[in-house]
């Protein structure tokens, strides 16, 4: 597999507007500070438009800050020179919920892919033609189990596949810090726990710096150490995943103000009676 030094990331008191916001709309993240060490592995959880994907838009350095700064590895990406951000960029991988496959690409090209920007020009046309190490597409996919599906072509692929053909790719980019946007939103529960497993376990042996964005609390509570909580584009908490209780999740996903005043506090219901769901956030 690839590997790169992980890298740091910053944000210090960052506001960013969503690419497809209106004019004069509201930033979809406000003054958002939250520091990353080289190496470490969080996610973000909130509810639908909290500001997760434009949280990892903005960290990878594809959406600029509307006010604020961003830091990756000691870098403001935006006062550098047009090809030191091409190459900062090179250093990151950003995975959207749903991944950028041409439909009628074969597998093992849509993985090796992730290659691409360590590959010069004519490497990476070189790798339309024929993919130039599907040894290594081979094992990425395995580990996801789709080793069989190396030369199916994409759109033959169900949306589950294709999205873990999606993190099969992450697992050969040459990057040091990994953002994964709703990794799991295709797949069914077991396959979620074991793409989660493999995808945490692989930046771990490579030393990359891992964020992720998850709708499950559950998945992200049990395979992150540490759990970071937006809501209308601000921080709620930034805890160690012990720390998250069902109390605080019951306040991030609560509709609205008047929901946490009717809400009593949860070791303060009845054990007999029924208890507050606090992580039905799919």
């Amino acid at each position: 597999m690839s590997s790169a030094p992980g890298l740091a990331l910053e944000l210090q008191t960052l506001s960013a507007r969503h690419p497809a916001a209106r004019r004069g709309a509201a930033p979809a993240l406000r003054g958002l500070g939250l520091r990353v060490a080289a190496g470490e592995q969080l996610a973000v959880i909130g509810p639908s438009g909290a500001g997760k994907t434009t949280l990892l838009q903005a960290a990878a350095a594809a959406l600029p800050p509307s006010a604020g700064a961003l830091r990756i590895d000691g870098l403001d990406p935006w006062a550098l020179p047009r090809r030191g951000l091409q190459r900062l960029r090179g250093r990151l991988v950003l995975a959207p919920q749903v991944p950028p496959l041409p439909p009628r690409q074969r597998v093992v090209t849509a993985v090796l892919a992730g290659r691409l920007p360590a590959l010069g020009l004519w490497a990476s046309l070189a790798s339309l033609v024929w993919p130039h190490d599907i040894p290594a597409a081979w094992q990425a996919l395995e580990r996801f189990d789709l080793g069989d599906k190396l030369f199916e072509r994409v759109d033959r692929l169900s949306g589950g596949e294709r999205q873990r053909v999606g993190l099969a790719r992450v697992l050969l980019a040459p990057a040091g810090l990994w953002l994964v946007d709703e990794p799991l939103s295709a797949l069914d529960p077991s396959r979620a726990v074991q793409a989660l497993h493999t995808l945490c376990g692989a930046a771990r042996e490579q030393g990359a710096t891992l964020v992720a964005s998850l709708h499950q609390v559950d998945l992200a509570l049990a395979h992150f150490p540490r759990i970071v909580g937006l809501r209308d584009g601000a921080l709620v908490f930034d805890l160690p995943a012990a720390e998250v209780t069902p109390e605080r999740l019951q306040r991030l996903y609560a509709r609205h103000e008047h929901e946490l005043q009717a809400t009593p506090p949860v070791d303060d219901v009845p054990p007999d009676g029924p208890r507050p769901v606090v992580m039905h956030c799919r």
